[in-house]
Parts: C-alpha cells; structure tokens; sequence
C-alpha cells in the first residue's frame, strides 16, 4: 500500500514513523507547506519525496492512500481532492468543521467504492479496549456516567477552540463505549487569549439515564488525563498518565433498598476490592494505521470511519452552539 502523507508539523512524524515501519506499506511522498518540517522530513526519511507541492501527491497515480495530517480547516478540500483522485483517506481528528462537509465526503467515498479511517487513536489503546471488554462483559454493570478530565499548558490553536482541539479523544471513546447517540448537549466556556475558548466544559445526556461530562482546558497548570467511569456493581479510574497501572476498577457503589414508605430509604455503601488488569501493550497508532491497511485490501469498513467521524463533528457542532447561547441546552 502506497502512501502519501500531507502534513509534517506535530503529529505527521509519528504517520510516517509507523507507515514506514509497517510490513505492508510504503510512504512515497511527504507534502509540507514549512520549509524547516520539510528539512526535518528530509534529513528523517531522505529515500522519500518531500515536496510543498499538495496536488502532486494527491494526483499521482503510485500512491494508493493519502494521510491527512493538517489542521481542521483544510481537511474537507484535501480530503475531497483525494477520494477524487481515487485515494483512500486516513484524516486527523475531528474529521471537518462542519456535518455537512462530513456528509459530503462519505458519500463521494461511497460512490467512489473508497475508504476513509478518521484518526481516533485513543480506540486503539490497550486501556480503552480493556474498557470496551468490561463494559460488555457486565463487569461494572448498567452505566451511570462518564467524566472525564483532559487538561494541559497549550498547545495553542490558532483555528479552533479548545473543544474542537481536545474533546474528540473523548468523544469518539464514548461514541465506541457508550453505542448511544447523546440526546442533547450543553456546553459553556471562556476565551482568554486568542479570540477561542481556551476552557470549557460539555455535558452530554445520553438515553438510559447516563450522563457524560468532558472538562478541557489549555490554561492548566499541570497535565491531566483521568477519566471515571461509573456503573451499578463497580466503577473505574482511567488515569492515562500512570505508567503501569492506568485502569483501576473499584467494587464500591450504592446499594439502595426501600421499606415501606416513600422516605424510609435504606442506603447501603458497598467498600470491596481494587484490582489493576493487565492491558495489552501496543502502540495504538502503528495498530489503528495497520487496521486501516487491512481494511482496505480486504474491502472491510473499518469502525473509525467517516460515519464515526461525523458523529464526533455533530457533537462538537451541537457543543459550539451551546457555547454561542451561554449554555443553553441543544437537542441532537
């Protein structure tokens, strides 16, 4: 499988790397627009084409794939260019700006018989699929809430906020854990320094009565990536900065039981154990880049595709209205 790789800035090197790496693909071509990524690319990869150039790696007929690693604004036209050109698409998160862009692009794929894979790495990781196996197998038991915390010093946008920029990670792994569409959406936040939201926090009411809560921000002190994930029989830490032991599952919950009368509630804390399962440990780009490698030769539609990819955008688009109104509620 033949690669052409649009964009080398913050996250382009780790594409090539792992492309590179894989048995069953290659990276022809590099299109950056910096002349100091491309000598960063050249001196990294000198048997590979670096060019500022974009169309000439769209259009050449010996790439089969094009990875689009640019920012948010230049997704849709790069991306349309591409499936044009008869290339299957792998594009960074969030998918577009809009839902209509997103909508747009699945069904030239479509017609065009064409993959795309929307880069949500976090889908991949050994903690998140630890998750998904807890989830189904009972282990926590009906869910009741998702809240998680993603927080750092930068890295600045100069084109989207900080819940266009942070959010999507958590998005797409509830999109993948939770398999409801949210009912409506509440978000608020702040601008401090650059005309974008730089804090913000979105609340999500799902059906079933969960509830899930992301708080991003760009203005914090230190790094933060926890998440909580509450059920009826156990909960869970999902701390992704912790070296080994990044899942925590917890036996403590509520145990409410009713005599007779409407305030004669009985409620019982339940305090058991804590234990750490093992997750596999992989690289989850190099895993989610060889997936979509696979999904291509075999005609298979891989799960983080354009449809996930819009979903996400539909959410973050509900989000941004949301966060226009002061927090008024926005139905999906």
């Amino acid at each position: 499988m033949n690669f052409g790789v649009i964009g080398y800035g913050y996250w382009g090197p780790n594409i090539v790397r792992n492309l590179t790496s894989l048995e069953d693909s290659e990276v022809l071509a590099i299109a950056e627009m910096s002349p100091n990524a491309r000598k960063r690319a050249q001196k990294a990869y000198p048997g590979i084409n670096v060019t500022p150039d974009t169309m000439h790696v769209i259009s050449s007929p010996k790439i089969d794939a094009i990875a689009i690693v640019t920012p948010v604004w230049t997704h849709y036209e790069l991306a349309k260019a591409a499936l044009e050109n008869g290339k299957h698409v792998f594009v960074e998160k969030p998918f577009t700006s809009n839902a209509a862009q997103a909508e747009e692009l699945i069904n030239l794929a479509q017609n065009k018989n064409l993959t795309i894979m929307v880069d949500h790495t976090f889908l991949f990781t050994g903690a998140v699929k630890k998750i998904g196996q807890l989830l189904d197998e009972g282990t926590l038991g009906k869910l009741y809430y998702y809240d998680a915390t993603r927080v750092n010093l930068g890295l600045f946008q100069h084109d989207i906020n900080v819940l266009w920029d942070l959010a999507p990670h958590d998005l797409s792994i509830m999109d993948y854990l939770i398999k409801a569409s949210p009912e409506a959406i509440v978000a608020t936040g702040q601008k401090h320094l650059n005309g974008f939201e730089d804090v913000a926090y979105m609340t999500l009411y799902f059906p079933e009565k969960v509830i899930a809560h992301i708080n991003v921000n760009w203005l914090s002190p230190v790094k933060v990536r926890t998440t909580l994930i509450g059920g009826e029989k156990r909960m869970l830490v999902w701390n992704d900065l912790e070296a080994d032991e990044k899942i925590k599952v917890y036996d403590r919950g509520v145990d409410i039981t009713s005599r007779e009368g409407v305030y004669d509630l009985l409620v019982n804390y339940r305090s058991g154990d804590m234990w750490a399962p093992q997750l596999e440990q992989i690289e989850a780009l190099r895993q989610e880049l060889s997936y979509f490698v696979d999904c291509i030769s075999s005609g298979q539609n891989p799960s983080n595709d354009g449809c996930a990819g819009l979903r996400v955008v539909k959410m973050l688009e509900a989000a941004s209205e949301s966060l226009n109104k002061r927090g008024a509620l926005v139905y999906l």
